[in-house]
This record gives C-alpha cells, structure tokens and sequence, in this order.
C-alpha cells in the first residue's frame, strides 16, 4: 500500500520548480521521448496492419480462396451437399489453367489463361466490381483481358488476338504448336497492376482444347464466406475432400505475408529503441533528482521515514512520468493513425511530392487499421521499461547514508 505521505512527497517531486531546471529538461526529454517512442510503433504497426489487409483483400477478391485439385479422380460432386462444406462456402466453380503465347501484331506476351463456365465467369469478384467493361459472360472463341495488357498494347474490345499453346498438333511439316484466334470481349480490373498484365480469361471448354485437358482434370475454386479464417478453413475443407489436394490462397502467397511479418517484427523490435533509449533519460533524471534531494531524503529517514518508503517514492515518480508518457503516445499514436491519409494529402500538397506512390504500392491511399492488440503489447512494453529503469535510482535513494547526508548538506 501507499501512504498519504508517499504520494504527498512523489507529487512534490514531479511538480517544476525553477531551481530544477537541468533536472526539469531531462524529466520533459524523458516524456517527449517515450511518448514520440510509443506514437511511432502504433503508426507503423497500424499501418502495416492495414496494408496487409488491404493485400489480402486485393489478393482474395482476384483470387479463389482455395482450389480442390483432383489427382486421378474427377471431384465427386455429392460433396458439395456436406454440410460442413455448405456452411463454409457460399460459391464454387469449375476451372483450369495453363500458360500460353499471346500474339497482337508485333507483341508478342506470355500469360496465365484461365478457363471458367460462361455462367460460372459471372459469380467471380473481378467481373461483379465497377471497374469490369464488356460482356460478363464468357462465351467460346471470346477472351476477358486485364487493363494493362490492353492499355499497353492497345487492345480493345472487339480486337483479335492470337494464343499459341505449348502443346502440339501433328501436320505434314511435323509437330506444330496449337493456335486459336480469339476476340476481346471484355476488360477487367483486378487491382493489382501484376494480374491484369499477366492474366487472361477464356472459356474453360476453349482452354481444355488449347492445352489437350480432361474434363476430369478440372479443379474446384471454392469461395468462402470467412477468407480471413484461412488455416481453419482449409483443415475443414480437407477433412471433407480427403482424396483430393487443397490448395488456399495463403499457400500460394506464404512467402509474401511471411516476409510482411518479418519485416512487421522487425520494424517492432528497432522502433523500441526510442522507448528504451528515452527510458534511459529516466534514469538519469532520476538520479539527479536523488542528487539535488539529499538532504530532503536524510530529513525523511531521520524523522522516521523507512527505506521502503523512500524507494517507492522516487520509483513512482519515475513510474508516472513514464504511464503518462506511454497515455500520450497512445493518443498521439492513435490519432495520427485515423488521419494519416488526410496528413499525407496535406503533405503532399504543401511540399509537391508523392509520399505514397500508387504505381508502386498499387493502393489509392495510405492504409491503417488500429489495432487493440498492438496496441496493448506496446503500452505493456512501454511501462515495463520504464518500471526496470526506475528501480535503481529508487534502490540508490533508499540506501543513501543519513549521518553522511546531513553533515555534507
């Protein structure tokens, strides 16, 4: 417990006083710093969680959310009625791939070809959003293009383009790659600057032609109504087609969202520093702080006053000057977090330069997403350190000979 006189004499202490100046600056850095320490880690955590979100969403919304590939088997459709697997998704189609040439004049570019139903075509994220021009059904000899690739080789709705398959045909001449002539019939927008260069629709009956493909090598693209909820899903979606491989978006990407939480961890552990290097400041004010009080200390232990006391004394001082430090970087943090979008337009504006390039980061707008946890572990980490750094100069202030105290003083 703290007595009236403890908190008294620690509130006594963490008032400014003119005579404390040097000591008033290093407890006023000490602040500044933690506080500015904590600010940063929010911001930074904040806004990596939400360019990973924004990632995921971007890669989930082109992407299925988990392929079910057959081996030797076709997919057993009586699956689909499991009511595990009704309850996990809410949409699934047929498809394959493949990888071909694709000729335009003088252009020539490989792309991933995915074959899909012309109705099954009409259920995917990329042809329900604003940006998707042209006829959303996929029908045979048509072919969906990405802005990109249209963009950059000036392709329109309307034009042909020529697809080269690896797999060959047997003619007079010897064994000759295979070529079909499709139209444009549509242009969508993924995104993501990679897909809509690199990718490439047609119909599913098409492709399995171009590329000599069984109906029953055909894959499941599954849908799911909680994507985010990834690892869970795929164990239940296993257990369901146990002869079948299943495949989820966060396998195909490991490496990326692996490297995101790396770098996550990393920028966590070196932003401390601020907070570790500004809890040092304590220390130090700390001690001067003993320094100047001295003879104030030897008044207290000789009317009686433990050494107990004495310790948690100058241990709260240190302590509140570092909570109230760590309270206001969580504001600042928090605040400047909700508009970092409206800070770097401003910025922007005033100086004329691009803080956030969207052809690079392919997002419109800087992404933050606070979150509670973060947040939490920070604060926790910030009081932590201040509390390990306050406990020595309260132990040196509690030890200090009284006799030698008021003879010097």
């Amino acid at each position: 417990m703290i007595s009236q006189l403890e908190k008294e004499v620690t509130l006594r202490y963490l008032k400014t006083r003119k005579k404390d100046g040097f000591l008033n600056v290093i407890s006023i850095f000490s602040f500044i710093g933690i506080s500015l320490g904590v600010a940063v880690l929010i911001i930074v955590m904040s806004v990596m969680n939400g360019f990973r979100t924004e990632l995921i969403k971007k890669i989930v919304g082109f992407n299925p959310h988990a392929v079910i590939k057959p081996y030797d088997q076709r997919i057993d459709e009586n699956l689909f009625i499991n009511k595990d697997f009704i309850k996990l998704s809410d949409t699934f189609v047929y498809s394959n791939s493949g990888e071909a040439i694709l000729i335009n004049k003088d252009y020539t570019k490989g792309l991933l070809l995915r074959g899909y139903l012309p109705n099954d075509f009409q259920k995917l994220n990329v042809v329900k959003n604003t940006h998707f021009y042209g006829n959303k059904k996929l029908n045979p000899k048509f072919i969906s293009i990405g802005e990109e690739l249209s963009f950059n080789n000036n392709i329109k709705v309307g034009d042909k383009v020529l697809l080269m398959s690896p797999n060959g045909i047997q003619t007079i001449m010897g064994n000759l790659p295979k070529q079909e002539t499709y139209i444009v019939d549509s242009i969508f927008d993924s995104e993501i600057a990679d897909f809509n260069q690199n990718v490439a629709f047609i119909n599913l009956n098409d492709l399995e032609n171009l590329f000599d493909l069984k109906k029953s090598k055909r894959n499941l693209e599954v849908y799911l109504r909680n994507p985010n909820n990834i690892e869970t899903s795929k164990k239940i979606l296993e257990n369901i087609f146990k002869n079948y491989y299943v495949n989820t978006w966060s396998d195909l990407n490991k490496s990326l969202f692996s490297a995101l939480k790396v770098e996550r961890n990393v920028m966590f552990i070196i932003l401390s520093l601020i907070i570790i290097v500004a809890a040092f400041n304590i220390i130090s004010g700390l001690t001067i702080l003993v320094k100047n009080k001295t003879r104030e200390i030897a008044i207290l232990k000789s009317i009686g006053v433990q050494n107990n006391s004495i310790s948690k004394i100058f241990f709260m001082v240190g302590f509140i000057i570092g909570s109230l430090a760590t309270i206001f970087g969580i504001i600042l943090g928090v605040l400047f977090s909700i508009y970092i979008e409206n800070v770097r337009e401003f910025l922007s504006n005033v100086f004329g330069i691009t803080l956030f390039p969207e052809e690079i980061y392919f997002l419109s707008k800087m992404p933050s997403e606070i979150s509670i946890q973060s947040i939490f572990i920070i604060s926790i980490c910030s009081i932590i350190i201040t509390t390990i750094v306050s406990i020595y100069p309260a132990m040196k202030a509690s030890k200090m000979n009284t006799i030698k105290a008021l003879k010097y003083e």
